[in-house]
């Protein structure tokens, strides 16, 4: 038995394939080859990267940075804005606080890898050694981020007193923190400064004076969008200057 169908019969599911070929031409030509123009590239963790273009490669985007480019996993970015929506947006976004302090540059091309916010990332510096490359702490806590010698090595810095390396490796490792206590920012704080095992042991913020305020004055300042600057010589308002234990491995 021979059955005839007629041309219209096809209609529908011809279309729809030509419009399922259309958006995945779309898609591709979104995503594909060169750099797309963007304004805002939104984090996972909060913070907005102004950007002059992104490369989608795989599970990495490729972030355009005024300074130049940096590598971050596809999934730490939620979106990606157009500077107009993010000025007509105020209550859901967070603001853009210029950093005016050292090491700026550094500051924002490490915290656009690890997706931190780089105004968290310079509080905590600040902080950890007032911007002092060559800090050393009583516990041998190093450079900028005051990195102890066995985490420098595990995180692979050849140089703690290279300001780009311990740079980078601290905000490594505040990022670990982080993942491992679920975003809390507090408890990553607390983490970075007493280690995580004491955070882990006291169910929360240790009661340790120097840990509570140094999660206290951190995220205030954070909040307050306040950008440090170096303090004078001297400050005892820094933690590596004062009783300054190891902030990887305090016991």
């Amino acid at each position: 038995m021979n059955i005839l169908i007629s041309p219209e019969t096809f209609k529908p599911r011809l279309w729809t394939i030509r419009v399922a070929r259309i958006f995945a031409l779309a898609a591709i030509c979104l995503f594909a080859g060169t750099a797309t123009h963007a304004e805002y590239a939104v984090m996972r963790s909060g913070a907005r990267f102004h950007i002059t273009g992104y490369e989608v490669s795989g599970p990495t985007v490729r972030l355009h940075l005024e300074g130049g480019a940096v590598d971050v996993a596809a999934n730490d970015i939620v979106r990606f804005e157009p500077e107009e929506i993010f000025q007509a947006d105020p209550v859901i976004a967070k603001p853009v606080v210029a950093l005016n302090g050292p090491y700026a540059e550094l500051i924002r091309v490490a915290a656009a890898k690890y997706a931190l916010d780089p105004l968290l990332l310079a509080n905590v510096m600040a902080a950890e050694s007032n911007f002092n490359p060559r800090a050393v702490s009583r516990k041998n806590a190093q450079g900028l981020m005051q990195l102890m010698p066995e985490t420098s090595s595990r995180l692979l810095v050849k140089n703690p007193f290279d300001p780009a390396q311990n740079i980078d490796a601290g905000a490594a490792y505040l990022k670990q923190m982080l993942n491992r206590f679920d975003g809390n920012v507090e408890l990553a704080l607390a983490a970075y400064n007493a280690g995580p095992d004491r955070v882990v042991q006291y169910g929360g913020i240790p009661p340790f004076r120097e840990t509570q305020d140094y999660v206290r004055r951190i995220t205030t300042r954070v909040n307050q969008g306040i950008s440090p600057a170096a303090l004078p010589a001297g400050t005892t308002n820094v933690q590596f200057s004062a009783s300054k234990k190891s902030p990887q491995t305090r016991q």
